[in-house]
């Protein structure tokens, strides 16, 4: 399929940036202050890296459909259950988290903004690339 108003603004550009920069960095600074153990830092971390790779794939895999490029079912899946499992695991643990009502929010609000962000960002990046340029092929795809 063509592009269809694939113009990007530079506005909305900017604001999918800063949507993702400040979940992420917001998230990170309440972690680094937090009151908890190494191991719970590192689940939380986990937590939002695999929730933005997810977000990422999976906008990517819809978008890819959307275009007409072949994407396999399984795949597919693959990216909507990872997304879902992320989004299980965090509120699976500021469940069972000894914080604040309020420290529970803000780290699922940093989460989701993040995923937002990521999201935007994704879209902004396959908006804005030009299908005119050549693709580089490496030399022994090519014979």
């Amino acid at each position: 399929m063509e592009k269809n108003a694939a113009h990007v603004s530079p506005a909305f550009n900017i604001v999918s940036w800063v949507a993702l920069m400040g979940g992420v960095a917001s998230y990170l600074v309440g972690l680094w202050n937090a009151e908890m153990q190494l191991n719970e830092r590192g689940y939380y971390f986990a937590v939002l890296l695999l929730g933005l790779f997810a977000a990422a794939s999976y906008q990517k895999t819809i978008r890819d459909r959307y275009e007409g490029i072949p994407t396999t079912q399984v795949y597919y899946f693959m990216c909507l259950m990872t997304f879902i499992i992320s989004i299980g695991l965090l509120l699976v643990g500021l469940w069972n988290a000894t914080l604040l009502l309020s420290e529970k929010g803000f780290y699922g609000l940093a989460f989701f903004l993040s995923l937002f962000g990521i999201v935007a960002v994704q879209k902004n990046v396959r908006d804005g690339w030009d299908k005119t340029e050549p693709e580089v092929v490496p030399p022994e795809v090519q014979e």
